[in-house]
């Protein structure tokens, strides 16, 4: 049986100073505060929105 594989998405720079769209896409990956994580379902959908903000987060893949 395969795992499912999960993605760990972690704020480490503040989106103070970035677009309006990449703001949007932090809190859509529901990332509030500095240093918070987030454990995603992987799809093209979360993959998509952590490179327009990759700048902004790191990525790390996790099996569950």
């Amino acid at each position: 049986m395969r795992m499912a594989l999960m993605l760990k998405v972690t704020l480490k720079r503040s989106p103070i100073k970035s677009t309006k769209p990449q703001r949007e896409t932090v809190r859509g990956l529901g990332l509030r505060k500095l240093h918070q994580s987030r454990l995603l379902q992987d799809s093209p959908e979360v993959r998509g929105m952590v490179v327009k903000v990759s700048h902004l987060v790191d990525l790390e893949e996790v099996t569950e």
